[in-house]
C-alpha cells in the first residue's frame, strides 16, 4: 500500500491511498443489499453505532447475474429509483424526497416550471418542497424585493407547507419566522433525514450528506422539472472513502479537516464523485462539524459529501422530526474508487490563502500576516458551535472592536 505525505514538510500528517480498496471494516450478515431497519424515535435509541457496514449476500439477481456490495450512496441511488442493483456510471430516474430553493434561483425555478408545465400546474408534491428566503430577505433593493415577491406568490398559489417567510421586517433582530442559512434550516427544521435524496437549487445544498443522505446541488432547468415531476434523471457517481482515525486536538475543527482534504486531492480531485467520510475522528464530530465537512466537498468538485448515520444523528433528529427515515451503509465489501486515510492527531490548524480552498497552509505559517478583519458566517461557518469557538478565542487572548452583522 503506497504512502504519501499531504501535509507541508513541517507537519507529519501522512495519508495512505489504496486504488480500488475494499472496506477497512469487519462484515456482517444482511438479508439484501440495501435493507436496514426503519428508524423511528423509538429505533434510533437502539442503535448505538453505524460505523459498523452491512455486507450482503451474494444472491442471484434476476438477469441470472451476482449481486454485488454497493457503497452508501450506491444504495440511496438504488432505493431512490426502485433498482435492486446499480453501479457508478449508471444514468437513472431518482424519486425525490426534498427540493429546496430560496430567494436567488427560486424564480427562474418558478418560471421554467410554470413555462414547462402550465401556469395552472401543481407541484408534485406541495409537502416536499422547502421554500426559504435567506439572501435578499432584508433589503430595500426593489429587484430583490421582488424575487421574494415571486416566492410568496407561488407559495400561496401551491400551498406549499414548508415556506419560512418574513412578514415584519422591522423586527428582524429577534424574529422567530427567520430561519438563516437555507442549510443550516434544513436541517433545524428536520428536513434531512437519512437514506433520503434531497437536492436544492444551490452548489452548497451538498451540506445535507452529514445526515447520511444523497444531497447535492441542481440548477433552476432541473428544479423546475423537480417541481413538476418529483424525478431527475441522474448518474450514480462512484466514491471516494476518506478514513479519519484519532482523538481530535481542541484546537481543531471540521473545517480544518476539509481544508486538508482538499489541499490533498485539489479543487478538480473529486468531480462527480461521491465523498465518503467515516473512522473514528468522523464519529465523534457533533452534527454542526459534519454539516462543515460535507459542505465543502462541492470545493474538491465533488458531487455529494456523506457520514454514515449513527447514535449521533438519531439523536439530533429526535426532536426535528417525526417522518420515517431509513438509513443504510455502505457495505463491507463494496468497491471504493480510492481510500484515504488520516492520523488526526498530527493535524495542526490550517488555512486556504488566496486564491483557491486547496492552497493550504499551516496556520503558523501566515503568522506575519496581518489581519484587518474577520468575517465569521455563512454556510460554512455560521453554525451555533462556530460562533462559540472564535467566541472562546477573542474572550480568552483579542482585544479588537467586535460588530454584529446580522448575516443572510
Amino acid at each position: 500500500m503506497a504512502s504519501s505525505t499531504i501535509s507541508p514538510p513541517s507537519a507529519s500528517f501522512i495519508v495512505k491511498k489504496k486504488e480500488l480498496g475494499r472496506s477497512a471494516f469487519s462484515s456482517s450478515s444482511s438479508p439484501s443489499p440495501f435493507s436496514v431497519p426503519k428508524c423511528n424515535k423509538s429505533a434510533a435509541k437502539k442503535i448505538v453505532s453505524a460505523m459498523a457496514p452491512q455486507q450482503a449476500e451474494r444472491m442471484p439477481a434476476t438477469t441470472g447475474s451476482v449481486k454485488t456490495a454497493m457503497t452508501l450512496t450506491e444504495k440511496i441511488f438504488a432505493r431512490a429509483s426502485e433498482k435492486p442493483q446499480l453501479s457508478p456510471g449508471d444514468n437513472v430516474w431518482v424519486n425525490v424526497d426534498t427540493l429546496m430553493t430560496h430567494d436567488i434561483s427560486g424564480p427562474g425555478s418558478i418560471g421554467i416550471f410554470k413555462r414547462e408545465f402550465g401556469p395552472d400546474a401543481k407541484v408534485w408534491d406541495r409537502e416536499k418542497v422547502v421554500i426559504i428566503p435567506d439572501h435578499y430577505i432584508f433589503t430595500a433593493d426593489k429587484l430583490a424585493n421582488r424575487n421574494v415577491d415571486i416566492l410568496r406568490d407561488f407559495c400561496n398559489d401551491q400551498n406549499i407547507k414548508y415556506f419560512y417567510d418574513i412578514k415584519d421586517l422591522g423586527n428582524f433582530k429577534a424574529n422567530p419566522d427567520y430561519k438563516g442559512v437555507c442549510h443550516v434550516a434544513l436541517a433545524q427544521e428536520g428536513h434531512c433525514r437519512p437514506g433520503e435524496v434531497l437536492l436544492g437549487t444551490d452548489s452548497h445544498t451538498c451540506t445535507a450528506g452529514a445526515f447520511g443522505q444523497f444531497a447535492t446541488g441542481i440548477g433552476n432547468t432541473d428544479a423546475g422539472f423537480v417541481l413538476g415531476t418529483g424525478k431527475l434523471l441522474l448518474k450514480v457517481p462512484p466514491t471516494l472513502k476518506f478514513i479519519m482515525d484519532g482523538e481530535m486536538p481542541d484546537y481543531l475543527l471540521a473545517k480544518d479537516l476539509i481544508l486538508q482534504i482538499i489541499g490533498e486531492i485539489s479543487v478538480a480531485g473529486a468531480t462527480y464523485k461521491s465523498m465518503e467520510f467515516a473512522g473514528t475522528t468522523v464519529e465523534s464530530l457533533t452534527m454542526e462539524e459534519r454539516m462543515t465537512l460535507c459542505n465543502m466537498v462541492i470545493e474538491a468538485g465533488g458531487k455529494n459529501g456523506v457520514v454514515p448515520a449513527d447514535s449521533t444523528t438519531f439523536k439530533y433528529l429526535e426532536d426535528k422530526t417525526t417522518i420515517p427515515y431509513e438509513p443504510v451503509y455502505s457495505d463491507a465489501q463494496a468497491r471504493f474508487l480510492t481510500e484515504y486515510r488520516f492520523d488526526i492527531t498530527k493535524l495542526e490548524p490550517l488555512v486556504a490563502k488566496p486564491h483557491s480552498p486547496d492552497n493550504r497552509a499551516l496556520a503558523r505559517e501566515c503568522k506575519d500576516v496581518k489581519i484587518d478583519r474577520v468575517y465569521i458566517g455563512s454556510c460554512t461557518g455560521g453554525k451555533t458551535e462556530d460562533f462559540m469557538a472564535v467566541a472562546k478565542v477573542f474572550l480568552a487572548s483579542v482585544s479588537a472592536m467586535i460588530y454584529f452583522i446580522y448575516f443572510y
